[in-house]
């Protein structure tokens, strides 16, 4: 296997340092609902997991909370709550939404707030070696007695400073110095320490916590491009200088981004689709195969067209791996082995998802043209289901609510004048079918019908009041489809 080492810049052999895979991968500020660009990261970290388990390795994978920083603060405030209560709530909704992406759950989530001791440890080390200082009931970080600081960025304090106003700030000695323990201000929590009632910076609770949970030096770290710097370098510095320069982590992997245009996706620009709104859309897998459909590095932009084309994907591959077995068992028509080999190819060479994916179309489309010729392909549908598990793909149908039929009736019931308008015939309570689909497709076609006679406010009004109903309608080059909201 190889991945590619943010560090070194390059693709690298993966060579563990135990029996034990460790990984730490940032996690979540609950402060609002997660977004499609939190999917992307947490389901490409999952891929990552769940395929060194399909190559054998143990992997104990730890994740953090950062229940305790600005925005959180921010918006308790706002909301005349309490911290705690706020990040519960927005905890157990992430869970919720990991869950429904099929993410496999951490084997440790610390949270900021139940790690003070060891992050007052690592910082009390820092100031008796030097490099951290108090100023003014606050600890700072100071970076000029870091040689190789910005190693992982490939900056310098020089390149740092350069064109970029950064305004003086009392008490630090130098403008790039980094906070890693604040003085408390009213209204904030804060917590006993050596320099005073404070709380800590955003930076040191990931050195804290990965080292607590998984040793001073790890083999994995995980994250968004956009926290590479300033937060995993500044978490080099801090951890290296106080384990005296052991390595930190290994291998330093690092997901692209989901835009919006051109900007990224995020919280703080508001230009987010949650992953609640995605899910009432598209499938998980659909959402899955949006988010490893292409190289894990580069940007990804949000758009409903690559969705639909990944749930119409989904769908494929759904309906492969739930065909029923027919025909003669007969040997050799499908070399399960070779699409194996090509998936593991794939994914061994930096996690190449895309071409795993690719693979996974190829076994299904000759599937497809073998069990309609009669062939079994029940050992090739296991090939599939296991790979596609290897990939985090559940190959289950989005689960249809329980709809009450009687108001789809009388809905259809309520359209007798406007058909007789439209010339389609009218329609009496014992002659409509008793399931909810018959009558969803007798809508469908009531509309289309309505549509063609140009009675464009009854059409509406059928929308609106499925809408109502928890039905989505879709109008396409194809005719029109309906869809349950998930």
């Amino acid at each position: 296997m190889k991945m590619y080492n943010t560090l070194s810049g390059q693709k690298e052999d993966f060579s563990p340092q135990g029996d034990e895979v460790k990984m730490y991968v940032c996690g979540i500020n609950p402060y609002s609902d997660s977004h499609i660009g939190h999917a992307m990261c947490y389901i490409f970290f999952d891929v990552v997991r769940r395929y060194l388990e399909f190559r054998g390795y143990k992997v104990k994978h730890v994740q953090n909370i950062t229940d305790i920083e600005d925005n959180i603060i921010a918006r308790a405030n706002r909301l005349d709550i309490s911290v705690p209560e706020l990040t519960q709530k927005y905890v157990e909704r992430y869970d919720e939404d990991m869950a429904a992406l099929n993410v496999l759950p951490a084997h440790v989530y610390p949270r900021a707030m139940g790690e003070i001791d060891k992050m007052l440890e690592i910082i009390q080390g820092l100031v008796d070696k030097g490099f951290a200082y108090p100023s003014k009931g606050n600890v700072y970080f100071r970076v000029s007695n870091v040689p190789d600081y910005g190693k992982l960025s490939n900056r310098n304090l020089e390149s740092m400073m350069a064109g970029v106003r950064i305004e003086p700030e009392e008490g630090k000695e130098h403008p790039m110095d980094f906070i890693l323990w604040k003085a408390a201000k009213p209204g904030e929590p804060s917590w006993e320490s050596p320099w005073g009632e404070g709380r800590p910076g955003w930076h040191i609770e990931c050195s804290a916590m990965s080292m607590k949970y998984l040793g001073e030096t790890i083999d994995i770290h995980g994250g968004g491009q956009d926290v590479l710097f300033p937060h995993h370098e500044n978490e080099i510095a801090q951890s290296e200088s106080f384990t005296g320069k052991k390595p930190v982590v290994r291998y330093w992997l690092h997901n692209g981004l989901v835009q919006m245009g051109e900007e990224k996706m995020s919280k703080s620009l508001g230009n987010l689709i949650t992953i609640r709104e995605a899910l009432e859309k598209y499938s998980a897998d659909a959402i899955r195969i949006f988010s490893i459909g292409s190289y894990y590095r580069s940007p990804l932009t949000y758009s409903e067209e690559i969705l639909e084309a990944a749930e119409k994907g989904s769908e494929r591959l759904r309906q492969v791996a739930h065909s029923a077995d027919g025909g003669e068992k007969s040997e050799g028509q499908i070399d399960t082995e070779s699409y194996r080999n090509r998936f593991i190819e794939a994914m061994d060479d930096d996690f190449g998802t895309a071409q795993a994916l690719a693979t996974l179309f190829d076994l299904a489309r000759d599937m497809n043209r073998l069990s309609d010729g009669g062939i079994d392909t029940a050992e090739a549908r296991e090939t599939l289901t296991e790979l596609g598990g290897a990939l985090g793909l559940t190959f289950e149908a989005p689960k249809k609510p329980e709809l009450d039929v009687e108001p789809l009736r009388e809905l259809l019931l309520s359209t007798n004048e406007n058909r007789q308008e439209a010339k389609l015939g009218e329609l009496s309570r014992d002659g409509l079918p008793d399931e909810a689909d018959s009558l969803l497709e007798l809508i469908t076609t009531t509309r289309t019908g309505f549509r063609g006679a140009k009675l464009w406010q009854a059409a509406d009004e059928i929308r609106n009041k499925l809408d109502e109903l928890g039905i989505t309608l879709e109008d396409t080059a194809q005719g029109t489809e309906w869809k349950y909201k998930r």
